[in-house]
């Protein structure tokens, strides 16, 4: 009998239509029973694992519970949790978003929690299970490391040393092995919950594939020369597609997708077709778009792919290559009151840091001849200069851009392991970081961020800038809030209050908050 292997997860939700993923051990049929009506899909089965996403279409009102069966078996829910419920998108648009970055997905013993802190998601699953619907988000955005595919848990190294001992011994390498890390990542009992029952909406950082993913052309001809890495990158980058980009999409645009058509069909080697396609989306970035937007009411939410879509060409970095810039430009300038960008990586770090960055740019490229070209890499690589400040033209770009655009602007991001709140001195943009949810700095590490970012950096990265001949930010910004280290998820109130939370390890606390204008 077909068994649940990860989900259901609730991922796309609009005003009428709501799509659930479920992975199972067996081919089979999908069936969500909703408000008296059943809705199925059949499973594709890629790398010997089964999955399927199942549209619920011409809804008209909120589902109070919807149970999932295979081939006729009910599987979901489980005894001893809350339904599973459907809100659809609200007539005035989002009201609550919930965001944050950086989960490792180890055990919850004292051991695990004394290097790794409490899990916040899992924490804010229990405390939505308890709360009013009122406040739960509309959506959830993970943006980047939903897993972290070149640092397992010892769990995983347990399992992948169990399979396999050849290279690398210490990192995930197919997609056998991505399949077990995504298991482990959201089978958690109130994880579980929560990802069936708030929408979500998701995006890649470096660590989904490997730290440094794309930082730059030298790191990607490194990695071309390592016999492992093709096999892992096309694996990633499957499994990505799989499990995360698929329930980005809206029915109309998954209905529009050549892979998934072709992976229904049955015909056809699918495991070719898939790596295939993974190996097309390294190599050529602009055969594929990661990146994606949709409307939520009056705001219009934009996720960005700041990691597969980068131009490397020394002298030309571009954190989106020209395909992916004119997309973004054209969502920008469509009609919303206000826009709400998603960037894995922060557009405005603290000041003094974007100088080191922008600085080091300037060397890899060769400012500084070429011996300090290669020490400069080496810098940019160990200590991750590889934010918008060290693509400067795209910086510079994006900046001119949101100034032109007028109306408020949220950006959205999370990577750097603590979480602030940063405000342009010109129009009405602001830097929103959560980070991370699951994966805290420790105590040297915290003190030393704090020292090289919020006071050394701030007073001598301008000045390295200036002296590589870095032009000058078209405006400035401050930090306002923050910074935190600990571990965090935080919401986004509209039309603007953001309140970031931490945990106890039972339920979540408010860290702090900001009114937005």
């Amino acid at each position: 009998m077909p068994a649940l292997v990860v989900g259901p997860m609730l991922r796309y939700v609009d005003s009428g239509s709501a799509s659930i993923w479920v992975e199972t051990a067996e081919p089979c049929t999908v069936a969500v029973e909703a408000d008296g009506r059943t809705y199925r899909s059949p499973t594709f089965t890629v790398h010997g694992h089964h999955y399927a996403i199942v549209d619920l279409v011409e809804l008209s009102q909120d589902i109070a519970s919807y149970s999932v069966s295979l081939d006729g078996e009910q599987v979901w829910p489980v005894a001893g949790r809350p339904p599973s419920r459907i809100r659809l998108l609200p007539p005035q648009g989002a009201r609550r978003l919930a965001f944050g970055s950086c989960r490792t997905s180890v055990p919850h013993d004292a051991s695990s929690v004394r290097t790794h802190g409490h899990d916040v998601l899992r924490a804010y699953g229990r405390t939505l299970a308890e709360a009013d619907e009122d406040d739960w988000p509309d959506l959830l955005l993970l943006l980047g490391d939903q897993v972290y595919a070149d640092s397992p848990s010892p769990e995983m190294l347990d399992y992948i040393r169990s399979r396999r001992d050849t290279e690398p011994q210490d990192e995930i390498a197919d997609f056998e092995e991505y399949a077990e890390l995504y298991r482990r990542a959201w089978t958690d009992p109130e994880i579980r919950w929560l990802l069936s029952t708030v929408p979500t909406a998701m995006i890649f950082d470096d660590h989904d594939v490997r730290d440094d993913w794309n930082t730059s052309q030298p790191w990607r001809e490194q990695m071309a020369a390592t016999p492992w890495w093709r096999r892992r990158v096309v694996s990633a980058l499957g499994a990505y597609w799989v499990y995360q980009h698929l329930g980005n999409l809206s029915p109309a645009e998954r209905a529009e997708e050549p892979l998934l058509r072709a992976l229904l069909s049955g015909e056809g080697d699918a495991d070719a077709a898939l790596d295939a396609f993974a190996e097309k989306a390294d190599t050529e970035p602009s055969s594929n778009r990661w990146s994606y937007a949709r409307d939520l009411g009056p705001a219009r939410l934009i996720m960005v792919d700041t990691r597969c879509a980068r131009q490397l060409t020394p002298g030309d970095r571009r954190m989106l290559d020209p395909a992916e810039w004119e997309w973004l430009e054209e969502q920008v300038k469509r009609p919303a009151e206000r826009l709400i960008i998603g960037s894995s990586i922060p557009f405005l770090l603290p000041e003094g840091v974007h100088g080191v960055q922008g600085w080091n740019e300037a060397l890899c490229d060769g400012r500084w001849g070429p011996l300090v070209r290669r020490w400069s890499e080496k810098f940019r690589q160990a200590v991750d200069l590889e934010h918008w400040a060290a693509f400067h033209k795209s910086f510079d770009d994006l900046s001119r851009l949101l100034v032109e655009a007028r109306r408020p602007v949220l950006i959205l991001s999370g990577d750097v392991h603590f979480s602030y709140l940063a405000e342009a001195r010109v129009g009405r943009i602001h830097q929103i970081v959560c980070s991370p949810i699951r994966n805290p700095l420790g105590p040297l590490l915290r003190w030393a961020n704090v020292v090289t970012q919020f006071a050394v950096a701030t007073l001598v990265g301008g000045l390295l800038a200036r002296l590589a001949g870095v032009p000058r930010p078209l405006f400035r910004w401050r930090i306002t809030k923050g910074p935190w280290f600990q571990n965090a998820v935080a919401t986004l109130t509209l039309p603007g209050r953001v309140t970031w939370y931490t945990t106890d390890g039972e339920s979540v606390q408010p860290m702090g908050s900001a009114d937005l204008p």
